[in-house]
């Protein structure tokens, strides 16, 4: 049990990562999203959990990918957000289609994985 609640956590960590990576993209560099500090601060931090976990924990088969994916899904989601808040930047129709084939992957990898330790 406590390796899968460690799971989840470095899954929703690279998760943030994502996020955090594509806020602080677009907060520095679009002149259409306003500058904001917090994704900085929450890129760094994020960045340094991940990397906290990775030296001290050894990850189980199967994570990596997940994490990536995860890390994927996150780039995705804040890009639908900020394309479906400034229409100017483009449509958000294939960040948005990609996210939801994003999260049915992970969900079913995430299943499989719950039933083979349970096995």
């Amino acid at each position: 049990m406590k390796q899968t609640v460690q799971d989840r956590g470095t899954l929703l960590l690279a998760l943030i990562a994502g996020l955090s990576v594509n806020g602080t993209f677009a907060a520095l560099f679009s002149s259409i999203v306003p500058f904001s500090v917090f994704p900085v601060i929450s890129l760094v931090l994020t960045v340094y959990c991940l990397h906290q976990r990775y030296q001290n924990r050894t990850m189980p088969v199967g994570l990596p990918g997940l994490a990536a994916g995860c890390f994927i899904l996150g780039i995705l989601l804040y890009s639908t957000v900020v394309r479906a808040e400034y229409p100017a930047i483009g449509s958000n129709f294939l960040p948005a289609v990609l996210s939801v084939i994003l999260v049915f992957w992970v969900g079913f990898r995430m299943r499989n994985r719950k039933q083979e330790l349970s096995e």
